[in-house]
């Protein structure tokens, strides 16, 4: 069987990476297809994990709309499909690639698979489009690989109920695969800029929060750096000016706040690892951070990743300023006392392996 991996963006790259170094590991004919949906950023991922994709799209357009990439997508992936002639497609996620990607493999009727499927927060608009993209993908999948129990339970719910295979998270392959390859330890331009004895990592970027979101984050950041001079906070700020623009103009020059530049995923995950603990409103820190033993407060009023809240490694505050506060001095005040190791809900690392055994079963 011929399967065809299509990915556009860093976490697609990311959590497809391992499952394509396995089946080529093991001789399996599988075709890597980058669409190209976010470039800069896909190439950083294409070079952490030493190769490069078979075919390249490259739809990439200056601030183009998500239907501009949908049309870029209809008129140049169908014929890539028809050349290539893959038995399956596989999808991961919930991008704009992701679900026209699933569409059009199934308007080829080619079997689709999709990796993490399953994920729902149950309100269409949070996060947008994410929520609306998984539940199109899921109509026209043949195979849901599924994170968790809890995952493969909404599409039970759903009435999906042929083909859901429960094979944790590829992020966590994606992280031990990373852990053993690079040092992690924090970088060192970080390590000369920070003025106290430890920090605490900030990211925030969803559109969800564009507006009176992500000024209540930096008035609750503002209030925590006030509070504990002793502390850092590193916030990676996100280039979109509805979050570069407020951030900028709320907390540039306070001491203790350090507004970093995009970085890469090495240095995001040596973030996390080396942090007290993150403020994030992104999907991705919540599967990441138990990985590195630490505790996410999630920025955001709903998260499809429950499963992390469930074991109490995450706390979901919105972006209420008095929430953000009370919950960050909370963990503040505790983490002295804290041992506590966790066990990431998402997975063990080895979800690839059991990937390609299923999918060669089942196809």
């Amino acid at each position: 069987m011929r399967i065809m991996i299509i990915a556009g963006t860093r976490p697609e790259i990311i959590k497809c990476a391992p499952i394509y170094l396995y089946a080529k590991s093991q001789g399996l004919d599988y075709i890597f297809c980058n669409t190209g949906q976010h470039k800069e950023m896909t190439e950083q991922a294409f070079k952490i994990f030493n190769f490069m994709p078979d075919i390249s799209l490259d739809i990439m357009q200056p601030n183009q709309t998500i239907n501009e990439i949908s049309a870029n997508l209809y008129r140049k992936l169908p014929s890539v499909i028809e050349k290539f002639n893959p038995d399956a497609v596989l999808v991961q996620g919930d991008t704009t690639t992701a679900m026209i990607s699933a569409l059009i493999a199934f308007n080829l009727k080619r079997q689709v698979i999709h990796l993490e499927a399953g994920l729902r927060t149950h309100n269409k608009l949070e996060p947008y489009p994410e929520e609306i993209n998984r539940r199109l993908i899921s109509v026209v999948t043949d195979i849901h690989l599924c994170p968790t129990q809890l995952s493969a339970d909404n599409l039970y719910k759903e009435v999906f109920a042929q083909n859901v295979c429960i094979v944790g998270n590829t992020i966590v392959d994606a992280i031990r695969i990373i852990d053993e390859s690079y040092d992690l330890n924090t970088p060192h331009y970080i390590r000369e800029k920070l003025q106290g004895k430890g920090f605490v990592l900030i990211t925030a970027h969803r559109r969800e929060s564009f507006g009176a979101g992500i000024l209540n984050i930096c008035k609750a950041i503002r209030e925590l750096a006030k509070q504990h001079p002793g502390i850092d906070f590193v916030y990676p700020v996100h280039p979109n000016p509805n979050i570069k623009d407020v951030v900028t103009k709320e907390l540039d020059g306070i001491a203790n706040v350090l507004l970093l530049k995009p970085v890469d995923y090495i240095e995001i995950l040596s973030l996390i690892k080396n942090a007290l603990f993150c403020l994030s409103d992104s999907g991705g820190i919540q599967e990441e951070a138990p990985s590195f033993n630490k505790y996410t407060i999630v920025m955001r009023n709903y998260t499809e990743r429950m499963e992390s809240v469930n074991k109490g490694y995450s706390y979901l505050v919105g972006t209420d300023t008095d929430k953000i506060v009370s919950k960050t001095n909370e963990l503040l005040s505790g983490l002295a006392e804290s041992d506590k190791t966790f066990v990431n809900p998402y997975g063990d690392g080895h979800s690839s392996e059991k990937i390609i055994e299923l999918l060669a079963k089942i196809l």
